[in-house]
């Protein structure tokens, strides 16, 4: 899989993850990075296959001995889903990372492709980063059907909760006058509250839910850089979030409320006590994450005051390959979702892991 270059010094290969100096390696290039984020970190992509018995790789371009580029990769595998090569997986970022003049993208993204061969992948999915060029022989382009919002965190609690627009303010000031308390941590008692009201969750919107392990996996390899946020309602966990921290940015990543959830506004207690915890903890921005255009995650962000920056994804498929379809969103898993709603809770707990695993 190495690919030499004399005239220019460059060599691609793939890192040995199973070497803990080499991850290490990749994480200092990573974190130096300024358009890195979260799930470029082996803390992520390794975390991830290991949860969900998928595959993690690294390709890794370097120069004269020094680090240029990186592509974290996981081999996705579905019965259902299909095959898919994607950077990353279970993530909503990811893609080349690269350093402008030093690296060439184009190798990168041909050692992609022979990996997909080599992997049975007939799809590759750029989650983000580099991309590239369009009109590339079987790369695809989705411009715009998402969009990333985030924006800076101000200065205290009150002045936070003053540039939430009024509409929003107004049930966050409901929330702080119910009876509610908040937990942060990451001890047992805090993942299984916060795994109990992920599932229903999930299984409310119709979506299988991921393993707990998968949760737990990312959790443990990013250490001090997540946690879990619950809110409590009379001695029951009816919200939470597991949040990662990433170059002075919180990012609220699986989170969810049970049915009760809604009237005692615990999500908008939820976002706004994390927002004055990230901040405490020295992070000077909130990313709310990637949410699909005109979706009602797209409009609730909005009414939080954050305006979206349209993506553009990029996906390959192999010669005469068939095009993967995993967006939940879509009309054709339409359907599918309506009869998970319907589902008992255990029903869909049992189930949901067993699928969610191979969405990638």
């Amino acid at each position: 899989m190495n690919a030499s270059f004399p005239s220019s010094g460059t060599v691609v290969r793939l890192a040995d993850l199973g070497d803990a100096a080499e991850r290490a390696r990749i994480d200092r290039f990573v974190l130096a990075h300024p358009h890195s984020t979260p799930f470029h970190r082996p803390a992520w992509f390794v975390s991830v296959a290991q949860a969900t018995g998928n595959r993690a790789d690294a390709l890794v371009q370097e120069r004269q001995g020094e680090i240029v580029a990186l592509l974290p990769l996981n081999a996705i595998r579905s019965p259902i889903f299909g095959n898919v090569l994607a950077s990353s997986g279970f993530a909503v970022g990811g893609g080349l990372l690269a350093i402008d003049g030093l690296a060439d993208p184009a190798l990168m993204f041909a050692e992609a492709q022979r990996l997909a061969g080599r992997y049975k992948c007939p799809t590759i999915e750029l989650r983000g980063g580099s991309l590239p060029e369009e009109g590339g022989e079987g790369w695809s382009f989705k411009h715009g059907a998402h969009g990333n919002f985030a924006r800076v965190l101000e200065a205290d609690d009150e002045a936070q909760l003053k540039a939430i627009p009024r509409k929003q303010r107004a049930e966050v000031r409901k929330a702080l006058g119910n009876d509610l308390a908040v937990e942060v941590g990451r001890s047992e008692r805090d993942r299984a509250a916060h795994y109990r009201v992920f599932a229903e969750s999930y299984r409310n919107l119709g979506t299988p839910v991921f393993p707990r392990r998968l949760l737990d996996s990312v959790l443990d390899g990013f250490g001090e850089d997540a946690d879990i946020l619950t809110v409590w309602y009379q001695g029951a966990p009816v919200a939470g979030v597991l949040s990662v921290y990433h170059g002075g940015a919180v990012m609220p990543y699986w989170g969810g409320g049970t049915h009760g959830a809604r009237a005692l506004r615990a999500n908008d207690r939820m976002y706004y006590a994390l927002m004055n915890h990230a901040r405490a903890r020295g992070c000077t921005h909130f990313d709310f994450g990637r949410s699909k255009a005109d979706s009602g995650a797209w409009h609730f962000k909005r009414n939080w005051g954050f305006e979206p920056e349209l993506l553009t994804y990029a996906s390959w498929t192999a010669p005469g390959g068939k095009v993967r379809e995993a967006d939940p969103t879509s009309a054709k898993l339409a359907m599918q979702i309506r009869v998970w709603q319907k589902l008992p809770l255990p029903v869909a707990n049992l189930l949901g892991p067993l699928i969610a695993r191979g969405i990638g």
